[in-house]
């Protein structure tokens, strides 16, 4: 497993949520959906939040760990 993969991993085992831009500013991750389906094909099971931005309009996903391997 990648390295920034292991973070997201980590980080969503304290039973928070992230988002691309907490992906990035956290783990330098500017590809957190295809993170996501790495955590997926290793049998995670993760929700995925749909949200969006109420300054901008801007829709983004919001992920959260449901089960593990």
């Amino acid at each position: 497993m990648q390295a920034q993969t292991t973070q997201i991993l980590d980080y969503l085992k304290t039973g928070k949520t992230i988002s691309p831009a907490e992906a990035l500013v956290r783990t330098g991750s500017f590809r957190l959906a295809a993170r996501i389906k790495d955590l997926r094909d290793a049998g995670y099971e993760i929700e995925t939040d749909m949200k969006k931005d109420p300054r901008t309009g801007r829709r983004y996903a919001r992920y959260r760990l449901l089960s593990e391997a």
